[in-house]
Formats: structure tokens, sequence, C-alpha cells
């Protein structure tokens, strides 16, 4: 059985989870050897804005790349931003091997006003929604996104979908030249 190495950008479980849940589904013959490393992202912690939050995957990905060996190199940076429609949170995930990098965006969770105005004064999504909801680290488990849809999503399964959506170029890479 061949082994596969998987390296994440991050110690969170919920995101080694979701690279180790992909890689499985990807590859069922494969040993999967999922580990989370700490990679900085050289954005803030909670990065506003599109632009910051796929620069912060892109750069834990690049420091695993510069620091590291694996098959695969993954990481997942959640962001909020206030659109026309309104403010809502999202993740950019990064996946690269040594020939071609892949970046993934998950779907965008509404946030409400009041929320994102503590973001904008500096305060963390997960550090605000424990104060809201009166649960403790809940960026390691459910998240915002479980917190507001009732648990009918969570954040695993977001960082899950938009994960298997960027293995799209390592599927098919005759048609991503």
């Amino acid at each position: 059985m061949d082994v596969l190495t998987i390296l994440v950008g991050s110690k969170n479980p919920v995101k080694i989870n979701a690279a180790k849940t992909i890689f499985s589904q990807y590859f069922p013959n494969a040993k999967i050897d999922c580990q989370g490393i700490s990679a900085p992202s050289l954005v803030a912690d909670q990065p506003l804005g599109e632009q910051a939050t796929r620069e912060g995957a892109e750069n834990r990905v690049t420091y695993l790349q510069q620091h590291h060996l694996a098959d695969f190199y993954c990481a997942m940076e959640g962001g909020a931003a206030k659109f026309e429609y309104g403010a809502a949170t999202f993740a950019y995930v990064v996946i690269a091997d040594n020939r071609r990098t892949s970046v993934g965006r998950s779907c965008n969770l509404p946030l409400p006003a009041s929320v994102y105005a503590r973001l904008e004064q500096g305060e963390e999504l997960g550090h605000v929604m424990d104060d809201l909801f009166n649960t403790t680290n809940i960026k390691q488990q459910g998240g915002a996104i479980g917190l507001l849809t009732n648990h009918l999503a969570t954040r695993e399964s977001s960082y899950t979908q938009a994960l298997l959506l960027a293995m799209a170029p390592f599927n098919h890479p005759e048609m991503y030249l």
C-alpha cells in the first residue's frame, strides 16, 4: 500500500481532519499520513478581504514547501469581507505538490453587521462567536458556520468542500496546462 504524506499548514484539528478526509476519498488505496505543522500566514490573525485571506493560505503552503518534504501540501485560511450585499466569512484553500498549485475558495456565510464590526476592531471571528454563544474555542470545533447554521454545516464541512473542488487540477492535469 502506498503511503501519501500530506502536510497541513496548521495544528488546528478541524483543518487537519478536512485534509485527511479529502485525500482519503481521492486516494482510497493509499495510507494517508496527514500531519499539521505550524506555518506562518504572514497576514493578520483575522484576515479581512479576499486578497489577504488567499495570501495567508498561499504563504502557509510556501512555508511548508520550503521547510518540509511531502507528497501534498495544503492550507486553509478563514477570512471575512464586506461585500455590497453584506458581510460574510469564507476560506481560501491552497493545495500543492511539487509540480502544481491549486487555489480554491469556500462558500460565503453571511455575518451579522455587529459581528463584522468587531472584526474590523481587530477581534478574531472565533473569539467573537465564543463570546456571543458562550462557547469555548469554537474555531477548533464547528466554527461560526456551525453556530450560525444550527450545526447543519460546520467549519470542517466548508473546508472539505473547498478542498475537494481544489483537487480538480491534480485529477486531470492534462486539462490544466
